[in-house]
């Protein structure tokens, strides 16, 4: 029986917010817990707090950075709307127009990460299942930010995440496609003693509070899939 859920997730644009507050949207160099679990939650029709606080605590999450991307940074404008401590729609001293607040926005650029999810078997066919037939729309942290291909990759049987992580080949790029291995590095929920903390816990989506977990960076060996490996396409 799996107890490994395997998710590629590549796009245009990934972002995956640690500290997103008010005017200032940054993304994490990787797929942050919270966010895949808000992922598999839409995949499953889950919206109530307690429902994706249940989902949470019952996985274990680990990311490998098949391709890091690069940084975007996007540059908004929000006019007609914002409100004082007062509660009152501020508005420009000389224009006599509400107040425009600008939002820097940042988003991982062309990356693909591997993420494997652990969990009791029964869960994880469930998640399997929702993934390649998703209730509500998935996107990649953002609703602007759509997958470029399914995110369903398989489901295994695996003692650890490290394990699982390391056993998925990668499908070779211009940079490795004469390499047999290469060395990916990988995030891995641990616990407190093992890694440094990160707040991306899932807690509440109405009030936007995350909890402290922990995890620990490592470097992977990974096969490199050979061309005579990949599926051929029918001509």
């Amino acid at each position: 029986m799996p107890n490994t859920l395997f998710l590629q997730l590549e796009g245009l644009l990934q972002a995956w917010g640690e500290r997103a507050r008010w005017s200032i949207r940054d993304t994490a160099p990787e797929p942050t817990k919270s966010g895949v679990v808000g992922l598999l939650a839409c995949a499953m029709g889950l919206s109530a707090d307690e429902d994706l606080r249940s989902l949470s605590r019952q996985l274990r999450f680990g990311v490998r950075c098949d391709k890091p991307g690069s940084m975007l940074r996007d540059y908004h404008t929000v006019s007609g709307g914002v409100m004082s401590a007062e509660g009152i729609v501020k508005i420009n001293q000389t224009t006599k127009e509400p107040e425009t607040v600008v939002s820097e926005r940042r988003y991982l650029c062309d990356a693909s990460f591997l993420v494997a999810v652990q969990g009791q078997s029964a869960l994880i066919e469930q998640l399997a299942q929702a993934a390649q037939d998703p209730i509500w729309t998935i996107f990649l942290g953002r609703k602007a930010c759509v997958p470029s291909r399914p995110v369903y990759e398989a489901v295994g049987d695996f003692d650890s995440l490290e394990a699982a992580l390391a056993a998925r080949p990668i499908v070779p790029s211009l940079k490795n496609t004469q390499q047999a291995t290469a060395t990916l590095r990988a995030v891995i929920e641990c616990k407190p003693n093992e890694g440094s903390m990160r707040r991306d816990q899932f807690d509440s989506r109405s009030r936007r509070t995350y909890l402290p977990r922990y995890a620990r960076e490592v470097l992977l060996t990974v096969q490199v899939q050979q061309p005579s490996e990949l599926p051929q396409q029918e001509s």
